[in-house]
């Protein structure tokens, strides 16, 4: 991923061309005190009124500083033990990719890491990411934020305009 490029392919939903795939993940830098991370994905545009979560995963050990593409598939095979996937917008406890309808314009997805300062954050594993926000805000080190965009017909849209 490129900051504000296009999404892969495999970034966009099933519907869309693409295959659900969250990307690879790599960071560094991150403050001292840092005990967990939490990765979420978030698209601001959507037309909801309130955006439309993707992903969200905490409780990431402070050893772990990457993922592999595929990480968010369901079951969470590919995450360090301990790790907790939220249900997404579709109430899935995966990642999901990007979906923007017709007439809404381009989308940015917000790929965001959050230092943590805490080992364990305590949220419900049915929460939403808003709840995961809620508690992050009182416990976020530092954050990094990669902004990826996409626009409805997905992969197939995205092939052509490069």
């Amino acid at each position: 991923m490129t900051d504000g490029a296009p999404l892969a392919a495999a970034q966009f939903g099933l519907g869309s061309g693409g295959g659900n795939v969250s990307p690879q993940l790599s960071w560094s830098g991150f403050p001292a005190g840092t005990k967990s991370f939490a990765v979420t994905v978030y698209d601001p545009d959507a037309p909801t009124g309130s955006g439309y979560w993707h992903w969200a995963v905490f409780n990431l050990p402070a050893t772990c500083t990457s993922l592999p593409a595929g990480a968010g598939a369901p079951g969470g095979r590919l995450l360090p033990p301990g790790a907790v996937t939220l249900p997404n917008e579709a109430r899935r406890p995966a990642f999901v990719g990007a979906g923007p309808p017709a007439g809404t314009g381009t989308h940015r997805y917000q790929f965001i890491v959050y230092a943590v300062d805490v080992a364990r954050l305590d949220v419900d594993p049915d929460s939403t990411p808003a709840v995961l926000g809620f508690n992050l805000h009182s416990h976020t080190l530092g954050r990094a934020v990669l902004e990826a965009t996409g626009v409805f017909g997905g992969a197939r849209a995205d092939l052509k305009r490069r």
